[in-house]
């Protein structure tokens, strides 16, 4: 099967995005920390092997398993021109400044002859020292200017610590591709890689786009479930606006592209660093079951919104019911189970939910990939019936992100 295909949460996974966390990780200081959107530093070592026995669970399950970085750089080749293409994009999104400047960092890039490599060096950022900057006696003063050149930080440009989160740019819908206008600027410049692989990738150009970067309103990945077919959950968060849910309708029900989906459920959830997105409030596991934190419990404004009669209408009808007959209702079946992170226990709840104990990935219905130091929840979850692939976690976990947020599924299979 050529391209994507993603019509649920929990169809059998055959094609799975990752990113395996590299040297930006080691581009990360405490002074840095808040605007790069981390609380904590990863041990990048440990991190790495975690996450390669994510990598190889996934394997085990018959998963194939991309990267990120790997399907950027094979676009990047296919393409005449395209390398060049990314590279002005991304020295404009870098918030370099200054001819001089930017020419210094042009030639080192180019430089790099191995394409992945480039790429990599693209996500980890640039320090100073890795780049021969113009003398004093060639700098302009639009060389200077918004680049310190006394300051402490030895950055010349933001590394991308996030993008073992692949989850966020862009999100898999049937098929065809979300590519988002992300909350912050810092997490803005991962799209720019999905970018270039649904332009020029071979497998992946003719992907049909549902959303694009420049929209006006920002949306994440991590906000978006596929319910079935037809009916997308979105997170209305910190981190996706309602305006965008308002875009992506016109473009999912009216835009002649040839989506599938006819209804969207807008779940209107708290602004909180720990209820950062949808799949961090609840995600689905079974075909009749959720992981859910039963902080959001009574606290969901949720809105249903479906095709209008005439060209560019919807409807758009605020469900007052409680979220299990919601969910029931959206997935067309007779009740749901709602399994409550840290089994209901309030300080193990916050505890693990901060560890994103309800972010799970579903490999096939009842099989799902969880964070090892859950184990309240994970205990939970053993006890309902659940098949658990546990995924080491000391390190990784401190990005704030689960199995679900560290991936993008390209194919699944249908129920």
């Amino acid at each position: 099967m050529k391209g994507l295909y993603v019509h649920s949460e929990i169809g059998p996974l055959k094609k799975i995005l990752l990113h395996r966390p590299g040297e930006e990780l080691l581009n990360l200081a405490p002074d840095d920390l808040g605007r790069l959107l981390f609380d904590d530093i990863p041990f990048l070592e440990v991190a790495q092997q975690e996450h390669d026995r994510f990598a190889e669970i996934l394997r085990e399950q018959g998963v194939e398993v991309l990267y990120l970085e790997k399907l950027c750089a094979e676009a990047l080749d296919a393409e005449p021109g395209a390398r060049e293409e990314y590279t002005e994009q991304w020295l404009k999104e870098s918030g370099l400044r200054g001819k001089n400047m930017l020419a210094a960092v042009k030639e080192y890039l180019y430089s790099i002859r191995d394409t992945q490599a480039f790429v990599e060096k693209t996500i980890a950022g640039l320090r100073k020292n890795e780049v021969d900057l113009p003398s004093a006696s060639s700098t302009l003063l639009t060389d200077l200017v918004g680049q310190d050149q006394d300051s402490e930080t030895d950055l010349l440009i933001d590394p991308m610590p996030n993008t073992y989160f692949t989850r966020d740019p862009f999100a898999v819908v049937g098929k065809g591709v979300m590519l988002h206008h992300m909350f912050s600027v810092t997490r803005n410049r991962e799209t720019l890689l999905g970018k270039f692989i649904f332009k020029y990738h071979p497998e992946y150009k003719r992907t049909p786009l549902w959303y694009r970067r420049d929209s006006s309103y920002h949306v994440e990945g991590g906000d978006v479930l596929n319910l079935n077919e037809h009916t997308l959950a979105i997170g209305i968060s910190q981190r996706t606006q309602a305006a965008a849910i308002d875009e992506l309708a016109q473009n999912l029900f009216w835009g002649g592209k040839g989506a599938e989906i006819d209804t969207i459920y807008a779940f209107n959830i708290p602004v909180s660093r720990a209820f950062m997105h949808l799949d961090t409030v609840f995600t689905q596991i079974d075909v009749d079951k959720f992981t859910i934190h039963p902080g959001i419990m009574g606290t969901l404004q949720v809105f249903k919104i479906t095709k209008g009669a005439e060209q560019g209408q919807v409807k758009i009808e605020e469900m007052i019911d409680t979220l299990e007959h919601v969910l029931a209702k959206a997935l067309d079946i007779d009740t749901v189970k709602l399994i409550p992170c840290g089994g209901g226990d309030p300080t193990a709840a916050a505890r693990e939910q901060w560890n994103d104990g309800s972010n799970t990935l579903c490999v096939s219905p009842g099989k799902i990939c969880v964070y090892q130091r859950n184990t309240v929840t994970n205990d939970v979850l053993y006890k309902e019936g659940l098949d658990l692939l546990v995924v080491p976690s000391a390190e990784l976990s401190r990005g704030r992100g689960g199995p679900r947020c560290m991936s993008m599924p390209f194919e699944r299979e249908d129920l």
